[in-house]
């Protein structure tokens, strides 16, 4: 399959026409539409159609479409992977971060991995949903869970860590400390929205769940965790930053034998990328760097 006439399609079908996708692509719509003709005539099928508002996908341009992302970051890592054989880590590492990592946290990491490998420069963006981006032109995504990216990626546990209530001590001094889960409903909860969890599901160490409505919901954790430093209610969120300092105030842990439940990092890069001495390297160095805070 021809990689420009793949792109020419996935970018028509992200723009919704062929005048949008040209206009966007800097070509001229004759370019993308033989493009887009030659690609069709490949494949064997009309893979798109004309609708009122646009181009409309075909049940066999809609299959290319899911498949055809991930062929295109794959050649796009694998490019990437020829450049980088034989180095030490340098030139620009490009990173997907989950909104709301503690910004000390990032520093830190940061900090390190220049004093380590002074040529090496980092461009971040973040996301409520790092796997859910488009991944193009990415050497690695850091996110929760347990769930690995479906394709041509590697995933990876960095270190698991147990996810807890906790509150600010000036919080319980003023409204009581709970000492069952049904004590809890009398206070102001506050959740981290992961992706694809239910924030309204809280869970047991035991095993289950239980139903709460929080008065604060947020997909920055670093958010829901300032608000638990300011003593505006109880928080359930990961217990991996412990040496963040936000505020003035102490947060404790709450119910620590009852409510709560492990939480994975993982770490995903592209296939093509995994065994290139740079990535492994950061990847190694990330691993010392987050278990040496998780265990300071």
């Amino acid at each position: 399959m021809d990689l420009e006439e793949l792109q020419a399609f996935l970018h028509v079908v992200k723009q919704g026409s062929l005048h949008a996708a040209a206009d966007s692509a800097g070509m001229s719509r004759t370019t993308l539409r033989r493009r887009i003709d030659s690609l069709q005539a490949r494949a064997g099928v009309t893979l798109l159609e004309s609708g009122r508002q646009g181009v409309v996908l075909t049940e066999a341009g809609r299959v290319l479409a899911q498949r055809g992302h991930g062929m295109v970051e794959e050649a796009s890592a694998l490019v990437a992977s020829i450049r980088e054989i034989g180095k030490v880590p340098s030139g620009v590492l490009r990173a997907v971060m989950p909104v709301g990592m503690p910004p000390m946290i990032m520093a830190q990491l940061f900090s390190s991995l220049r004093r380590d490998y002074p040529d090496l420069r980092v461009h971040c963006r973040f996301s409520n949903d790092p796997l859910s981006e488009s991944l193009v032109d990415v050497d690695m995504v850091t996110h929760f869970g347990e769930v690995a990216p479906r394709g041509p990626w590697i995933s990876l546990v960095l270190l698991r860590i147990q996810e807890r209530l906790f509150a600010s001590e000036s919080y319980l001094a003023t409204h009581g400390t709970p000492t069952t889960v049904d004590e809890l409903f009398r206070h102001e909860l506050l959740a981290w929205q992961s992706p694809g969890e239910d924030c309204a599901s809280w869970p047991l160490l035991a095993g289950g769940t239980f139903p709460v409505a929080p008065s604060f919901v947020s997909a920055d954790l670093h958010l829901v965790r300032q608000f638990c430093h300011l003593g505006l209610g109880i928080a359930l969120i990961p217990d991996l930053f412990g040496g963040e300092i936000v505020s003035p105030t102490e947060i404790v842990p709450v119910l620590p034998a009852v409510v709560g439940h492990e939480r994975a990092v993982r770490v995903t890069v592209p296939e093509a990328l995994a065994d290139i001495p740079k990535i492994k390297m950061i990847l190694a160095h990330t691993r010392r760097f987050l278990n040496s805070v998780n265990t300071s």
